[in-house]
């Protein structure tokens, strides 16, 4: 099998440099990146998209790169009836970091952001960010990334592939609009999930000036300032990003908003968090009332630690749940985990919880979950989401896979997405019996006796790891094509779960 490791394809993008006579300035000229990116790349210590292989390719016009192994779609091969034991570590948010990442927009100094998640979904906002300017530099040992905004963005050499990807891209809009009177964002992609609407993005920041039209591939955003004044906003929809936005056009903006129906969910407590250090005012946090006191210009050298992901520690738990093993996950951030556990207490689960501790960005609380082998039941009522301090929605399609072991039948009730309960049905692939109402409501009957086949992993990320994890406890082997979207939130996940005793094996075609 060909070397696919990032370092191998370095050192083919380095001789393919070479032979054409290419510097490593000349070449992070023709990507609109920067000489220490290609660094990075040539080094192996940075993951590569297959969209910028194929960039990097035709800056170099090389087929060695453009055709064979390195371009093929990664998948994997599980062998299932799989028992987990030992201990594994929760690692940060995915979606504190992609806001984080958004945030650095707004600093004029030096912002380092220590332990960030180094998945896809990050590698896309950071292939954006450096094609319009920002410096990014990897630490040697991968561990601290450190941001550097340039005096003047360069919007027009967006990497638009990469900003298609990512709907994390639509947050660029609270930072530019107090840069520039007239600039342009491409329509945003990431999971197929069903239709959501920025309208309330826009309701929040004509506030501060912005006038949104949509046209063909792209959002056209106008600002005209305005006068000074207190701010009152009240947002249309109890969102994450919106929450972001607004928070991220509000630290720059001088006096008071007030930020009413905000979401107090963990993303946008650690932008808050982050945000304070760069000398803005905030009252509220993790309340559904926000009080800005912005900061027009902010150049601070910040050293900052994103919180541990609530969704990677559930997913965590549902594998020691479907595999029915004896496991421990550490640094579960249990503020955002208290509901489902108390669910999965209601179904017959047995876990202890250790003593709560702080993280790294000395605010969020911690606690190590132990989950033991346990006999389920469904429970009486059926599982929904509900914005923070509710079941997160993200959290909600491994309460699928985990119904899927339990005695009984369970109603699963998803009312924000349209097309994700409709990728559950998968499941069914691998042995369960799941029954589709309508695009938002499923029952799961259980228990199931899983089996193993192949399959190709559906274009949405928690949807795509419930397969993987139920494919752990199925007889036989399983093989899961296309794996991107898990890579999207996940880092290394085969990796590590091999470590606790599975056996998973990456290969591409």
């Amino acid at each position: 099998m060909t070397d696919t490791t990032a370092v191998s394809i370095g050192r083919l993008i380095r001789d393919a440099r070479k032979q054409r006579g290419l510097t490593q300035q000349q070449l992070a000229d023709e990507l609109s990146t920067s000489q220490s990116a290609i660094t990075r790349i040539e080094s192996g210590g940075q993951n590569l998209s297959l969209d910028m292989i194929n960039r990097i390719a035709d800056a170099l016009d090389s087929p060695l790169i453009s055709t064979g192994t390195p371009t093929s779609a990664m998948n994997l091969r599980i062998q299932g009836e799989t028992k987990l034991s030992g201990s594994i570590e929760v690692r940060s948010s995915k979606n504190a970091a992609v806001a984080l990442l958004c945030a650095a927009l707004i600093n004029k100094g030096t912002t380092r952001l220590v332990g960030i998640a180094r998945i896809e979904e990050v590698n896309r906002i950071l292939e954006v960010l450096q094609s319009i300017g920002m410096k990014a530099e990897w630490s040697d040992d991968k561990s601290v990334l450190t941001l550097q905004r340039p005096a003047e963005l360069d919007l027009a050499g967006m990497d638009l592939e990469a900003a298609r990807k990512t709907r994390s891209v639509i947050m660029f809009l609270g930072p530019l609009l107090h840069y520039y009177e007239k600039f342009e964002l491409p329509y945003a992609g990431g999971c197929d999930l069903g239709s959501r609407t920025v309208e309330p993005h826009l309701n929040a920041l004509r506030e501060f000036g912005l006038d949104v039209v949509a046209t063909e591939g792209f959002y056209q955003a106008t600002v005209k300032a305005g006068p000074d004044k207190v701010r009152r906003i009240v947002l249309t929809e109890r969102g994450d990003t919106v929450t972001e936005n607004t928070l991220l056009a509000a630290a720059q903006t001088p006096g008071t908003t007030i930020i009413r129906n905000a979401s107090p969910n963990y993303m946008v407590q650690d932008l808050c968090i982050y945000l304070t250090r760069l000398g803005v005012g905030i009252e509220g946090i993790g309340t559904t009332t926000l009080t800005v006191t912005g900061v027009p210009d902010i150049n601070v050298d910040v050293e900052y630690h994103p919180s541990e992901d609530p969704i990677e520690a559930m997913s965590l738990l549902t594998a020691a749940i479907v595999t029915d093993s004896e496991l421990t996950v550490t640094r579960c951030p249990i503020e955002f985990l208290e509901i489902e556990l108390a669910i999965l207490e209601e179904m017959g689960l047995k876990y202890t919880l250790s003593q709560e501790y702080t993280s790294n960005n000395g605010y969020t609380r911690l606690v190590d979950v132990q989950v033991h082998p346990s006999k389920l039941v469904a429970p009486k009522d059926k599982i929904h989401p509900m914005p923070f301090p509710g079941l997160n929605i993200d959290n909600l399609p491994f309460f699928a896979v985990i119904a899927a072991v339990a005695e009984g039948e369970t109603l699963i009730h998803d009312w924000v997405y349209e097309n994700r309960a409709i990728h559950l049905l998968d499941l069914s692939k691998l042995g369960a019996q799941v029954k589709l109402l309508d695009p938002h409501r499923l029952t799961v009957k259980g228990p199931t006796r899983w089996r193993g086949r192949e399959m190709v992993c559906p274009p949405a990320l928690r949807p795509s790891v419930c397969l993987l994890l139920a494919a752990l406890a199925a007889r036989g082997e399983s093989v899961l094509r296309d794996v991107y979207m898990i890579n999207r939130g996940y880092e290394d996940l085969p990796r590590r779960l091999n470590e606790l005793g599975a056996k998973i094996e990456v290969f591409y075609d």
